[in-house]
């Protein structure tokens, strides 16, 4: 496997990343992007390639956020709604990985290819630089003000002034939005408020305690107080409201390749106590593996992406409340505070001797890698900001639109992530006459097929601010929340955001005045703004150009899209078939792909029958080849490459001639060449 190379990495770390004339502390730009994160880059990029001035702003010293903060392993839903720039994205990592699309991929190599859209784009990026007020004149912000982040040995202007036409504020905190006087809210809202049902105070029983749990210092002695990390809260009513934030944590990336590892060392101000409840967990209830108490997904290259799982894991519950709208300096005390939680944990795990020893031993397999973040100690500098403030704007996202109750007309992304809370505090509380701990705020509720996002979540109330779009604390519940903020989602948004940019530019009018009938133009016939092709994508539950004959069951999670047929193929039954007929743009040589989901039953061969418009090829592909590993959920398998005329010509189709088990039909794509 080959090795990300640093050519990326631009001389601007300690400060600009800025042509000659923008050196200057005032600066002036059609539009102007605050936050370096995946939704950033992609808002930045995209603005350039419409023929916008732009100016990027990054706090710290990386581009990607989270992306290429640890989470490795994508969090998607449904690949169905992932589109545009943001699929360009993954099909760039594919590349490089040697796959099609790679939703599992390093750090280090992700932050690579969004500092390959900031070159391609020649998108000037100021670093280490933070906002420190807004300046409006009515409903417009004129320009903002910046400080320099942090001092790194090269000197840093303070003072700079940034002017724009349209900001766009793609945080994970919307701090460009709170100091314009948008309308915000932190924590939960009460299901009351918005008919919803899995909002607010949520004590379920996903990554929960076992009954039993004894809370305080000296077992069954409530004078001695609560083990640390137990907070003295009562528990409010079932779906009540409160400010209380879902906890953050770090992706953690480890190695396990002895050539590349760093020992998991002692910190500093290590103590064992903060751990105690772990200890009392696992006499409970003891786990045979690691997997029960740090969810190790695995990355290229002997990494990984870790990530919370269990009663007692990488989630500092309850420390996090005061972020959203902190000053910088507490905002580095609470990360500072998560870093040492979460180095001590992994200590504590490979190292006190009271841990199982099959855990001591497992986690002494694993180090900080050497070629990750080699600027900030291998540790990741990007806490997993999972919800901090989100905008009530025109329109507010609730759980009626992630269940399709509700379906808004103006789209301009989609999401098919489960509604997804972690914790937001762990109590104690009184079961059968004894006190006990347990996590409050888990919510893990799915079954529901992608839907639309409203670009009216994307923008402020028209009354208190005319430009500026917010795509990632975008306007959404927070259970529905839970739902959208997913990277590839914020990616897609944040294209939508700076595309809805330029047309308010070009019209001269607010963002809420946009036509969002453009917008969703130019995404489906430009996706990549850059006037290649579009991908042509039939999908099962396309209204028109899928055919089939036999039965075929319907499955409704798993797949692309809303479901997928399937179907077993059995010795001296008749034949069944599924075709997929595209209407292609124009005449040309595609790749073709079908879409697989992962089925442990999936027949030994699959055979699938393409037609050119003037012959009919026969591909059949192994097991093997089509239950492809390393991906998140199902892939796209390619089935060659072809010459296929313009219109409706040609057809792929999926049969069952040959095969031995479960066969699939999902969705089949043309992607030009």
């Amino acid at each position: 496997m080959k090795r990300f190379s640093n050519f990326l990495l631009l001389a601007a770390f300690g400060g600009a990343f800025l042509p000659a004339q923008a050196q200057s502390l005032q600066t002036t730009v059609d539009v102007c992007v605050y936050g370096g994160t995946s939704a950033g880059v992609m808002a930045a990029y995209s603005a350039k390639k419409l023929g916008k001035s732009v100016l990027l702003i990054e706090p710290g010293r990386r581009l990607g956020g989270l992306t290429s903060g640890g989470l490795g392993y994508t969090d998607i839903g449904n690949k169905y709604a992932i589109s545009g720039l943001s699929l360009d994205f993954y099909r760039r990592l594919g590349k490089f990985y040697g796959t099609f699309e790679q939703w599992v991929f390093e750090p280090g190599v992700a932050e690579e290819h969004f500092r390959g859209y900031i070159q391609r784009g020649n998108v000037p990026v100021l670093f280490n630089q933070r906002l420190i007020s807004v300046k409006k004149t009515g409903k417009r912000i004129g320009e903002i003000a910046l400080e320099p982040s942090e001092r790194t040995g090269q000197p840093l202007q303070s003072g700079r002034t940034v002017r724009a036409k349209i900001f766009i504020d793609a945080t994970y905190e919307g701090d460009l939005m709170a100091k314009a006087g948008v309308s915000y809210t932190v924590g939960r809202e009460a299901n009351s408020q918005y008919g919803e049902t899995y909002n607010g105070v949520q004590l379920l029983d996903k990554h929960q305690f076992p009954d039993g749990v004894d809370p305080y210092r000296i077992p069954g002695n409530p004078e001695s107080g609560l083990l640390w990390g137990i907070s003295d809260a009562n528990l409010a009513p079932q779906g009540s409201g409160d400010k209380l934030v879902q906890t953050y944590n770090f992706r953690i990336c480890l190695t396990s390749d002895p050539a590349n590892r760093l020992e998991i060392t002692r910190p500093a101000d290590y103590d064992s106590t903060k751990y105690e409840l772990l200890l009392r967990s696992l006499a409970v209830k003891p786990l045979p593996t690691m997997t029960g108490l740090l969810k190790f997904d695995y990355m290229p290259n002997q990494k990984t992406d870790i990530n919370n799982y269990g009663a007692f894991s990488t989630d500092m519950i309850g420390a996090n409340h005061d972020w959203p709208e902190a000053s910088y300096a507490r905002r580095a005390e609470i990360q500072k505070a998560h870093e040492s939680y979460t180095k001590g944990l992994l200590y504590f795990i490979g190292h006190d001797p009271r841990m199982p020893e099959h855990h001591r031993r497992e986690m002494l397999r694993w180090g900080y890698p050497k070629d990750e973040y080699g600027d900030t100690g291998n540790w990741s500098p990007q806490l997993y900001v999972r919800e901090a403030r989100r905008m009530v704007g025109e329109y507010v996202m609730t759980q009626a639109n992630c269940e399709g109750r509700e379906v808004v007309s103006d789209a301009v992304g989609m999401a098919a992530y489960t509604m997804d809370s972690h914790n937001c505090q762990r109590i104690v509380i009184e079961k059968d006459g004894k006190k006990m701990v347990k996590n409050e705020g888990d919510v893990q509720v799915g079954g529901f097929p992608p839907y639309p996002i409203a670009y009216r979540s994307l923008v402020p109330k028209a009354a208190e601010c005319s430009n500026l779009l917010v795509p990632v604390c975008l306007s959404a519940t927070h259970i529905a929340y839970g739902s959208i903020r997913m990277e590839p989602v914020f990616m897609v948004l944040a294209q939508s955001a700076a595309v809805a940019a330029s047309l308010a530019i070009d019209k001269k009018t607010g963002v809420q005045d946009v036509d969002v009938k453009a917008i969703q133009k130019i995404l489906r016939e430009n996706p990549r703004l850059d006037g290649s092709t579009p991908d042509v994508v039939v999908d099962n539950d396309a209204p028109s150009g899928v055919t089939r004959t036999g039965e075929w069951t319907v499955q409704k999670s798993g797949g692309y899209g809303r479901s997928y047929w399937r179907t077993d193929g059995k010795a001296g039954e008749t034949v069944k078939t599924v075709r997929f007929t595209p209407t292609l743009p124009k005449t040309g040589r595609y790749d073709l792909y079908a879409y697989v989901p992962r089925r442990p039953d999936a027949t030994a061969q699959t055979t699938f029958i393409v037609h050119d418009g003037q012959k009919t090829q026969t591909v059949t592909l192994a097991r093997d080849q089509i239950q492809v590993s390393g991906q998140t959920s199902g892939a796209w398998v390619k089935l060659g490459s072809f010459a296929f005329p313009a219109g409706q010509k040609s057809f792929a189709e999926i049969t069952t001639e040959g095969a031995n088990g479960a066969v699939v039909a999902d969705a089949v794509q043309w992607v030009a060449r």
